[in-house]
């Protein structure tokens, strides 16, 4: 694996984490719902666990097809020769991205009304699922979930369709879904104690600081070959041979 892709997958973990805020606001409620219309006997250690696993291993699946999705289109537009608009979509989103974790700007969550047509569709099929009494259902409903319009998910699905690559796409899509599941895995005095973490304005700077930095980094220009040359590291000196 390159240190890059190393380090966008890095990048798409710490998103997926650090947007636990917004998760929680935006699928907190609908957790809460799934995991009421769990049979009352089913609500408590293991089967309770394998059914949140499951909502949650089906919503990650989701967004890992739709980075697939996503990365082919990214790659059609690379070989139409539009890969630069699509990386400095991609650039200002990321950059859009960090002033939403450090809470300096919301507009991000504008996006997500591009979503909702779509969700008015899939939001029937999903109710049929109720009650969930098994995994296979409960994976089946995560599947529909993932589908829920999210403006942190939309942004980050067109940032890694920037790479050009329907395998890179649903590998950064993948490490967000895992990012996101400690906070939607998380119940009850654990649940507010991450939540306290993870909005903790050290933290929360620090990371959008750093996810902004990454989104200038992703837009094309002079700058970029300046970064290679100063971050590169130096190329070893030809032995002498004698």
């Amino acid at each position: 694996m390159s240190e890059l892709l190393l380090a966008q997958l890095l990048t798409a973990l710490a998103l997926g984490l650090l947007g636990g805020g917004h998760c929680i606001g935006m699928c907190g409620g609908l957790m809460g719902a799934l995991t009421m219309a769990i049979p009352p006997e089913q609500r408590r250690g293991w089967p309770l666990w394998r059914l949140l696993l499951a909502y949650n291993s089906g919503r990650i699946l989701s967004y890992t097809l739709a980075g697939a999705l996503v990365g082919s289109l990214g790659w059609a537009l690379h070989s139409a020769g539009l890969g630069v608009i699509l990386r400095s979509i991609a650039g200002l989103l990321m950059i859009a991205m960090g002033l939403y974790l450090a809470n300096w700007w919301s507009g991000l969550t504008r996006i997500e009304r591009v979503g909702r047509g779509l969700w008015r569709h899939i939001e029937p099929h999903a109710r049929r699922l109720l009650p969930v009494q098994r995994p296979s259902q409960a994976l089946l409903l995560g599947t529909l979930w993932g589908w829920l319009p999210c403006g942190l998910v939309y942004s980050t699905l067109i940032w890694s369709s920037s790479h050009g690559s329907a395998s890179t796409s649903a590998l950064l899509m993948l490490a967000f879904g895992l990012g996101t599941l400690p906070t939607l895995l998380a119940t009850g005095a654990a649940a507010e104690r991450l939540t306290a973490l993870l909005r903790r304005r050290s933290l929360r700077v620090s990371a959008a600081i750093m996810v902004i930095l990454f989104g200038i980094w992703t837009l094309p220009g002079p700058h970029q070959q300046w970064l290679i040359q100063h971050l590169s590291l130096p190329k070893a000196a030809p032995h002498a041979h004698g």
